[in-house]
């Protein structure tokens, strides 16, 4: 099945698209790894995206479709795939519906305020980059890592105004795909506030892997 995976950052789609890409043994497509391919590859496009990535530039819609295009027609996907981070606009869903098929887009569902409790809780060591929660996963000691010992810190995008930012981001430009999917029949809504494996067994449920 081709697949488009959304939800806000913090949703946990991430996660769940690797779980899923391997339990259906599809790819896990995102934006980012197809820039990394492309500009490791030395493709044209590739060249072209990392020009204007050292510009400090942002990569257009044209170039990022062209690169989802390119990307789509290598043998891995023939069988499926899934999308996570791309569409960000409608512009991009409707030049995606030009390339190919979609089958279901599954939008994970979280509300702002779990989103800003589950990030800004996360701590990371400032010398192995251990990653911590101070609810869902704390140190031994607080503010020290379990397995150097170092300070943990919070990072920059985990501070509560960079979660907001980002929500509000998300809200204003992708939000609206949710209702453009919904409208033709192809979005489906999953709870991400459970636990990773809750989520993919109802994914599982809902998408049986023939």
């Amino acid at each position: 099945m081709n697949f488009i995976f959304l939800g806000p950052p913090g949703a946990g789609k991430g996660t769940l698209a690797a779980k899923v890409a391997s339990a259906y043994n599809i790819p896990h497509i995102s934006t980012g790894e197809i820039f990394r391919a492309a500009i490791k590859a030395k493709t044209p496009l590739g060249l072209k995206v990392q020009s204007i990535i050292d510009s400090g530039s942002l990569v257009s819609d044209d170039i990022t479709v062209e690169l989802v295009k390119e990307r789509l027609t290598q043998s891995d996907a023939k069988a499926g795939f899934i999308l996570d981070g791309f569409p960000r606009t409608i512009p991009q869903a409707e030049a995606l519906e030009k390339i190919i098929l979609i089958d279901s887009v599954v939008n994970f569902d979280i509300a702002d305020n779990d989103v800003v409790k589950r990030l800004s809780g996360r701590r990371v060591c400032k010398s192995c980059g251990q990653n911590y929660h101070v609810e869902f996963m704390p140190p031994k000691k607080e503010g020290s890592c379990d397995a150097c010992g170092a300070d943990l810190y919070i990072r920059d995008d985990d501070k509560i105004e960079a979660i907001s930012h980002r929500l509000e981001v998300y809200r204003n430009q992708t939000a609206p795909l949710i209702d453009f999917y919904k409208n033709k029949k192809l979005l489906t809504d999953i709870d991400a506030r459970p636990s990773t494996e809750v989520i993919l067994e109802e994914f599982e449920q809902k998408f049986p892997n023939s």
